[in-house]
């Protein structure tokens, strides 16, 4: 319940402000490399989104739908292609884990 709550926050923050990074402060360097990713396009119409980074280090990928329910989670290498053809238009919140960096955006599907 609480874990649906703190998503549910999460996703108002996004909408609120655009996005969000959770790294802390004071890594500087952690902020400019989530910074740097970029999903596009966005809002997807074509059944994929891509990803755009200055890092090439192994991606994972979670997709979760506004109530906070994980609906997608991949693996993206040097393809950084994501097929959402199975997801439903609406709001959703994407975050990508690559080493220790984690950067969460909002995406919205047509």
């Amino acid at each position: 319940m609480i874990k649906k709550y703190a998503t549910l926050w999460l996703f108002l923050f996004i909408m609120a402000t655009g996005t969000i990074s959770a790294q802390s402060a004071k890594h500087a360097s952690d902020e400019n490399q989530s910074e740097s990713l970029s999903i596009y396009p966005n809002p997807a119409t074509g059944g994929k989104v891509f990803l755009s980074s200055k890092s090439s280090e192994l991606k994972e990928i979670e997709i979760f739908d506004i109530l906070g329910k994980k609906v997608m989670q991949t693996t993206v290498t040097t393809n950084k292609e994501i097929n959402i053809s199975g997801l439903t238009p609406g709001i959703y919140i994407i975050t990508v884990k690559e080493a220790e960096h984690i950067a969460t955006r909002k995406l919205i599907i047509k």
